[in-house]
């Protein structure tokens, strides 16, 4: 039986290479002369941007979300905590968000659901699994997905005939 899954995966080599980047750019800006601020990445969950002043951490916010559009990251897949405030720094941690939410997963089932498709949707785990009789069932799902305005972007793996 047909069958794919519907995941939101991030590639982490981009994720450091746009950091690395933004990192090279605020170096070489004439505005943050003389600044001391930085993007890490901490472990695999989420980048910290620190500066002086809250002005300059959200043209890092810029500055970042710029690197990792163009680096093909969606920014979908970013969640801004609360700024940090202390000991004359300002800090912002970025959580990326990977895997399927349940919420989130919920609704692109009711969205099949609407859709009429003859398809089957089942959460496994951080993903979705969907089955159907026909590839042009679920070829026609894939559009729909593309074409949804979901919380998170999501890709189709594991395309079995």
């Amino acid at each position: 039986m047909p069958s794919f899954d519907v995941v939101s995966e991030l590639d982490w080599h981009e994720v450091t290479n746009a950091v690395d980047q933004a990192n090279r750019e605020i170096t070489t800006r004439y505005d943050f002369k003389g600044v001391k601020a930085s993007y890490e990445v901490k472990d695999k969950s989420c980048v910290v941007m620190a500066t002086e002043a809250e002005v300059q951490l959200r043209q890092l916010s810029d500055i970042l979300n710029q690197k990792l559009v163009a680096r093909g990251i969606d920014l979908k897949s970013l969640e801004k905590e609360a700024i940090v405030k202390g000991n004359m720094r300002v800090s912002q941690e970025v959580k990326m968000k990977e895997g399927l939410e349940t919420d989130e997963a919920k609704r692109i089932i009711k969205l099949i659901k609407d859709s009429k498709a003859k398809v089957q949707a089942q959460i496994q785990g951080d993903q979705l699994r969907v089955t159907g009789k026909k590839r042009d069932d679920l070829q026609q799902v894939m559009a729909l997905l593309r074409g949804a305005d979901l919380n998170q972007p999501v890709q189709f793996t594991n395309f079995r005939d």
